[in-house]
């Protein structure tokens, strides 16, 4: 059976009347079309404009042109392992994640999802199949309209908000009961392998941990996540948001990644020797995240807002020193069996692309292995006394990306061109906003 009729088969037997037809975008925005059932499975996909993949996350194409000059259409076809139904539409609704292509078949080399498989295809020319559990944090918070004005925690069912933090309350969990099991409901609905929630340091901060799997069907799920989660919180009035910090005195939200690699002919998990112990792939594959991951910051930290999270004392990494079960550190080792031996990279925020953010750590994973590279002796103390080593600014992260010639060939240079001019577009337009800092001590200061 090919593949147009398995789509014409699931549609008919989950009775679907309208199909959104999605891709992910840079800032992992959905972008496509929303059309009827019947339409969508005689087409079989979509065409979009390759522009779509070049715009900030206003809206805007950045003044540098990095893109076809006639901006030519994509093929963009469905990848029916993706295909779901919507729990929430007022219709029968289904939604599929789809990949693009050029006229004459090639896959788009600035899609996000594209660049992850690129990645992956080096590990499985390895014999290597990379094993991933993401964790994300995110707040909750009062609705506002006016950006103006700070976020502050939402009412829960008690009738007051917090104003403490309650890191693992389960009374602080309950306030939000409500909400909480609709999240659970629509992630089952949408086959989400959710493992459990809890709520963080932050007032109102959740987070949610999924089981471990397949490295870009755990990144689809973190996609279709931060949507649900989102029109959850809408139709509870409240907001989510998944800023890297949103609230000046609370802590950021991350979106931390566990790392292992397994035999793609055994599943036996290749940081563990047979005897238990650690293997040299295990040692080299910390020893490249230590060294890249300062190139691939970017990815990890997009936006202006992301660097604020990175601060001392705030659970946050704020340099790459690696350790056993120390959650200082930005490259934590879980105490596990060996079978289980994993890398948390906790450098990420919740705000980051998931295709573009696991594929630039297991880039950094994968030259390590490569190039034999050795960490640094694992770190025993409190990592935050340490000095940074984690870029600072937004600036800083654009410069050591386009200056690494072997990150930029692994990970595709149309991307990090298109990539970058979009970033500067962006910092540009926020440097033309003038903040309430500057006009409280500066106005009549100065």
């Amino acid at each position: 059976m090919n593949d147009k009729q398995k789509l014409i088969d699931w549609l008919t037997e989950h009775k679907i009347s309208e199909v959104e037809a999605i891709i992910p975008d840079q800032a992992g925005i959905a972008r496509g079309k929303f059309m009827p059932a019947k339409t969508f499975a005689a087409q079989g996909g979509m065409r979009l404009p390759e522009s779509v993949f070049i715009q900030t996350v206003t809206g805007e194409h950045p003044e540098e042109t990095v893109f076809s000059p006639t901006d030519r259409d994509m093929i963009a076809v469905p990848d029916l392992s993706t295909i779901r139904t919507v729990p929430w539409a007022n219709e029968p609704t289904a939604v599929v994640i789809h990949d693009c292509f050029l006229m004459d078949e090639t896959p788009v080399d600035i899609a996000p999802r594209q660049v992850l498989r690129k990645v992956l295809d080096l590990y499985r020319a390895e014999g290597l199949r990379p094993v991933v559990a993401p964790e994300i944090e995110f707040y909750l918070v009062k609705r506002n309209t006016d950006p103006d004005y700070p976020l502050v925690p939402p009412t829960g069912r008690s009738g007051r908000a917090e104003t403490v933090r309650q890191p693992y309350s389960l009374d602080a969990i309950d306030e939000f009961e409500p909400l909480i099991e609709d999240i659970y409901d629509y992630c089952e609905a949408m086959d989400m392998h959710v493992d459990n929630l809890v709520h963080e340091e932050g007032t109102a901060q959740l987070e949610v941990n999924f089981l471990h799997g397949d490295a870009l069907a755990l990144s689809d799920q973190m996609f279709l996540f931060k949507r649900i989660v989102r029109e959850t919180a809408m139709r509870h009035e409240v907001y989510a948001t998944f800023m890297a910090k949103p609230m000046q005195n609370e802590p950021g939200s991350s979106m931390h990644w566990h790392l292992s690699l397994v035999g793609a002919a055994d599943g036996n998990n290749v940081f563990s020797l047979p005897d238990g112990g650690e293997s040299a792939t295990f040692r080299h594959f910390i020893g490249g995240l230590q060294t890249y991951l300062p190139n691939v910051a970017l990815l990890l930290a997009p936006y202006v807002n992301s660097y604020r999270r990175f601060t001392r004392y705030m659970a946050a990494p704020i340099n790459l020193q690696w350790g056993y079960d120390n959650r200082t550190v930005g490259l934590r080792v879980p105490e596990t069996g060996p079978q289980d031996r994993r890398v948390e990279n906790r450098v990420a925020g919740s705000d980051v692309n998931p295709y573009l953010a696991i594929a630039a750590a297991l880039a950094c994973g994968y030259l390590g292995i490569r190039d034999g590279l050795e960490p640094s002796p694992p770190e025993t103390g409190n990592a935050y006394r340490l000095p940074f080593a984690l870029p600072r600014t937004l600036n800083e992260s654009l410069e050591l990306l386009e200056g690494n010639e072997r990150m930029r060939s692994l990970i595709g240079e149309r991307f990090v061109q298109v990539y970058a001019a979009i970033k500067r577009e962006e910092q540009e337009r926020f440097f033309e906003v003038i903040s309430p800092w500057e006009r409280e001590f500066l106005l009549l200061n100065v």
